[in-house]
């Protein structure tokens, strides 16, 4: 099979495309650009080691294909990239949301543009070096599993894919643990072998999301109050990009006790302040619903629910309340459900589906 690989210049993404080649697939390697370096504003060389899509990231992604004598080719997708994924995340954030950008980059650029450009190329699929799996029900519905790696899996951030996307899809690297992975990243004496993994978000490796926000808008933050759930002034912050539910450091309050962010206002410029209690809560609302295990829920099913990526999975029960959204009901109450982050439904490892929660 002729398959497009998305090589980001990473030890994963280079495993995945060597074991491919090892089962005798054509495969052909290729790199996203999604932004200019200039976008990423000035950084430390720590910073832009974190940072992903780099000329560097090329030149090692280059590499590795030179290595294992197949094509490569840079796709320029910044535009693309900025429109569906920079964006959204600047208006996200200055609505009061906390989003998720890995998801958008997931739904919108490699799993859309990316396997538009396969098709474009003749390639009957794309891979990426995901932690997950897929397989197929006697009934031809595919499923998207767990990775085996429990501490590596990236299920969260791919509820987004269809099933045409499903089917045209290969994770290599989905049945293999990470030790392994950099063990054959060693033996292929792959330039990418040692090289430390990106966490942060790609075009805010500093992690200063509100500096990026800034840039992206060119109007600096406009401070307004910090208040309590009765509305009393306890002080003032510094602009509502700055800050997201839980977060507890950088609040600049003196208390008698600790406090957090327990909502943010954009209607009234106001950040609300309270006690870590107040951050629990039983039930959410989300919306924007892709569902892969099911074409909709009928009447109450009992799930595993992921508030966010680094959640361990809790109990639920998911009703579907209109085409378009589904509400949640934990066994348990969960600590700060944020809007704008993703929630995902698993069963067993298998994901049910996820929307956003509002």
């Amino acid at each position: 099979m002729r398959i497009l690989t998305a090589m980001s210049g990473g030890v994963d993404s280079s495993v995945a495309a060597f074991l491919l080649r090892e089962n005798g697939n054509e495969v052909v390697g290729a790199m996203m650009k999604l932004f200019s370096d200039e976008a990423l504003g000035e950084l430390s060389p720590e910073e832009n080691s974190r940072a992903c899509c780099t000329l560097s990231d090329a030149d090692d992604a280059r590499a590795v294909a030179t290595r294992m004598h197949i094509p490569f080719y840079v796709f320029n997708f910044a535009d693309v990239f900025e429109a569906t994924v920079m964006r959204r995340f600047v208006g996200e954030y200055l609505c009061g949301r906390t989003p998720n950008p890995c998801i958008d980059c997931n739904r919108f650029m490699k799993f859309e543009k990316f396997l538009y450009r396969a098709q474009e190329l003749d390639c009957a699929a794309i891979a990426t070096g995901h932690y997950a799996r897929i397989t197929r029900e006697p009934c031809g519905r595919f499923l998207l599993r767990m990775g085996k790696d429990a501490a590596k899996d990236q299920s969260y951030v791919l509820y987004t894919l269809t099933q045409t996307q499903l089917a045209h899809t290969r994770f290599p690297l989905g049945d293999l643990e990470k030790h392994e992975v950099r063990s054959i990243a060693e033996e292929q004496q792959f330039v990418t072998a040692r090289k430390r993994d990106s966490q942060d978000i790609c075009f805010a490796p500093n992690g200063d999301y509100a500096g990026f926000i800034t840039r992206q808008t060119g109007t600096p933050p406009q401070k307004g109050n910090f208040v309590d759930a009765h509305g009393n002034v306890l002080g003032e912050h510094r602009g509502i990009i700055n800050y997201t539910v839980g977060q507890r450091k950088g609040l600049g309050i003196s208390a008698p006790a600790p406090l957090f962010v327990t909502k943010i206002n954009p209607p009234d410029n106001t950040v609300t302040l309270g006690a870590s209690e107040t951050l629990f809560a039983k039930t959410l609302t989300a919306r924007d619903i892709n569902l892969i295990a099911a074409d909709k829920i009928d009447g109450t099913l009992q799930v595993q629910a992921k508030i966010r990526y680094a959640h361990a999975p809790q109990p639920a029960k998911i009703h579907q309340t209109a085409p378009d959204e589904i509400r949640v009901e934990f066994n348990e109450p969960q600590r700060a459900i944020t809007p704008g982050q993703a929630v995902v439904f698993y069963d067993s490892d298998v994901v049910v589906g996820g929307g956003v929660i509002q």
